[in-house]
């Protein structure tokens, strides 16, 4: 399996079809959108997928879950725990430091994806691993990056 992992979109139609296009290169199986979506027309652009999203620090959740929920989406608000072949993961926006470095240090999770930051990412945290996608828009290099499960090998991969 796939995952297609992305944040920091912004409502910014034209890059996240770029987004699109390598997700479909890439015969992604699913999407994480880890938050700072902006706009229900970026939503609508990850139909091809079953998508997983979290909200940001700028998303307006009066708008945008019920258009997550109308393209037949999930919407998790802050904090999405997911489990897939075997490996959990925690999704969130990574705004709220303190959620997140607890997310990071808690037994259990195999996969931390977050975002906020604009800059790609990937460590290791004692057995969790650890990424940050980057960022579509107010960033020097749009990114987003492709996670195979079970083996958790992260691709990243710039636009």
């Amino acid at each position: 399996m796939i995952l297609g992992v992305v944040s920091d979109t912004h409502g910014d139609v034209h890059l996240t079809r770029q987004v699109v296009r390598v997700f479909e290169a890439a015969r992604v199986d699913a999407v994480l959108h880890c938050g700072d979506i902006g706009s229900p027309e970026v939503v609508r652009l990850f139909d091809p997928w079953p998508t997983h999203f979290v909200l940001g620090n700028v998303d307006r959740e009066s708008v945008l879950r019920p258009a997550i929920e109308e393209a037949g989406q999930v919407c998790h608000g802050q904090f999405a725990a997911l489990e897939w072949e075997g490996k959990h993961i925690a999704l969130l926006h990574g705004d709220d430091g303190r959620r997140l470095v607890r997310a990071i240090h808690r037994e259990g999770w195999d996969l931390v994806c977050h975002g906020h930051t604009h800059t790609a990412s990937l460590e290791r945290q004692g057995t969790t691993t650890v990424l940050n996608p980057g960022a579509i828009v107010r960033t020097y290099s749009p990114s987003v990056a492709l996670v195979e499960l079970p083996s958790l090998q992260v691709t990243p991969t710039w636009l």
